[in-house]
């Protein structure tokens, strides 16, 4: 791991820097890339945010077919007009300064967010410095790379190593595989 640190330099999340971004915003992406490769990912939201301003109360009144029209499935339509209404709700507000639990609780009850997309929210939305997504097949791999394990409860073994910078680890992990 201090080679990968070494490397690769900080991650991107507290104490360190890391971008800023509006929560809405960074979930909205995450529910366009979903199972999708990069380059598509960047295409449709490319489409989207040069037909659309990226703000609840737009994409909320936004027809599915014009959802559809930029290149988002039916569901990740539905999942970006559930989004939409939860903001307008004030389902995100002051989810910055909530306990990592809680949030994983508020956003999962959202359509289309699962635990893993508010794993990657915590880490690359808000820069929470102590999460371990062990479901994450990058972060399998590169474990099974570096350590030799893939195994659920091996991973989460080793993520109490890295305690309470497991993000930092988590995201050295990924480099691997690079």
């Amino acid at each position: 791991m201090q080679k990968l640190a070494a490397k690769h330099g900080p991650a991107p999340f507290a104490p360190h820097p890391f971008p800023r971004r509006a929560p809405y915003v960074v979930l909205l992406s995450s529910i366009v890339s979903q199972q999708l490769s990069g380059k598509a990912a960047d295409t449709i939201w490319q489409r989207l945010s040069s037909r659309f301003a990226l703000e609840p109360e737009v994409l909320c009144q936004a027809r599915t077919e014009d959802l559809r029209a930029v290149g988002l499935s039916n569901a990740k339509a539905r999942y970006v007009q559930d989004l939409s209404r939860f903001a307008l709700e004030g389902g995100l507000l002051g989810i910055e300064h909530q306990p990592d639990p809680e949030v994983i609780r508020r956003l999962t009850q959202v359509r289309g967010i699962g635990v893993w997309t508010v794993q990657m929210f915590l880490m690359f939305g808000l820069g929470r410095p102590d999460v371990w997504p062990v479901l994450d097949l990058g972060i399998r791999k590169g474990a099974l790379q570096l350590y030799g394990i893939s195994e659920r409860e091996a991973l989460e073994e080793l993520g109490e190593r890295f305690r309470p910078y497991r993000s930092h680890a988590a995201w050295y992990l990924w480099r691997v595989l690079e």
